[in-house]
């Protein structure tokens, strides 16, 4: 088994792929800077399923604190491929604050790449985004298309920008990569600012949902459990092919409107919504929808769980309350 390093390893994605990786005999190296974006307690609680596992070391760090911060804090740590989810998240927030995400999700990244670099580390998996097909007209959006002028927010252009850096490194010191574009990512431990898990709160508060638009934008939902088979799948892939340089879609293919989810979330909780209609908002996309041929056949990906299912499982976690711990995780010495 091999030795992943994980960025954001606390956020939602991050820590469903820890526990993955662990049950299936990695060393897992965990890093996160724990960002003020939502309360650190919840991303406490989202380590407590493996935070003691004996194959599981952490380490609190922000890459923007530069590659030398990176030495010192991992020392000579043996790793074999890096799974960088790491970043500030969110359409909406970037709109509002373009600079700290450009310095977040660019400049953290670069660092990551250099040290990477300097490591002889021959191996990455970057998470990026849907978001950087913006409004292409052409759909199911392939791997493919050219997004030189698609990226309609600074956390769409963020991402594209990682994935232009991971190309030159890959170009210019034979750093073997995997892009995967991530398509609307949810499940328990979704973050609070996310669509379904705004909406279960509403709707258990007895206020109306805002539809923004007309209700018929649409998202290619994809089960967190799916995507994070996914990245399992890659490390898998990046582990024993030689070196190259891929970007995939991790996606459901198959949109869903706005309004059908809404009524989708109604039905899990089992309270019928009641709609308020509201403008578009700024940077929002018309619609997501990822053509996975191309992942399916590099990787063997094939999402499982229907929407439905997923946000029973959703509802049951929220219902379970996630801890919204009071004790402070540490870092390894």
């Amino acid at each position: 088994m091999a030795s992943v390093l994980v960025t954001g390893c606390a956020g939602f994605i991050g820590s469903h792929l820890c526990e993955r990786l662990l049950a299936d005999g990695h060393q897992v190296v965990g890093l996160d800077n724990f960002d003020p974006f939502y309360a650190r307690s919840l991303k406490e609680a989202n380590l407590g399923g493996f935070f003691q596992h004996p194959n599981f070391r952490f380490h609190a760090l922000d890459l923007r604190d530069g590659t030398a911060a990176l030495t010192q804090t991992l020392g000579d740590t043996a790793i074999d491929v890096v799974v960088h989810l790491a970043a500030k998240a969110g359409v909406g927030p970037s709109v509002r604050e373009p600079a700290a995400y450009l310095d977040n999700n660019v400049l953290g990244t670069t660092h990551l790449l250099e040290w990477i670099r300097l490591q002889g580390i021959g191996k990455l998996f970057f998470a990026s985004s849907s978001s950087v097909y913006g409004n292409t007209p052409q759909r199911p959006f392939r791997e493919d298309q050219a997004l030189l002028q698609a990226c309609i927010s600074p956390y769409a252009a963020s991402k594209l920008a990682g994935e232009q850096l991971t190309y030159t490194y890959h170009h210019l010191y034979g750093l073997s990569v995997l892009n995967a574009r991530f398509f609307t990512v949810y499940g328990p431990r979704q973050r609070p600012d996310l669509a379904i898990h705004k909406f279960v709160r509403l709707l258990r508060a007895g206020q109306p949902i805002p539809v923004f638009g007309d209700g018929t934008t649409a998202r290619d939902y994809t089960f967190v459990l799916d995507t994070v088979e996914g990245i399992a799948r890659g490390v898998r892939y990046l582990l024993t092919q030689p070196s190259g340089y891929e970007t995939i879609n991790l996606g459901n293919s198959h949109p869903v409107p706005l309004l059908e989810l809404i009524a989708a979330v109604g039905e899990a909780v089992g309270i019928t919504p009641q709609l308020i209609f509201q403008p578009m908002q700024a940077g929002d996309v018309d619609v997501t929808y990822a053509d996975s041929r191309k992942a399916h056949a590099l990787l063997g990906y094939a999402p499982q769980t229907p929407l439905a299912d997923g946000l029973r499982q959703f509802v049951t976690w929220l219902n379970e309350g996630p801890v919204d711990s009071s004790h402070h995780v540490h870092p390894v010495s």
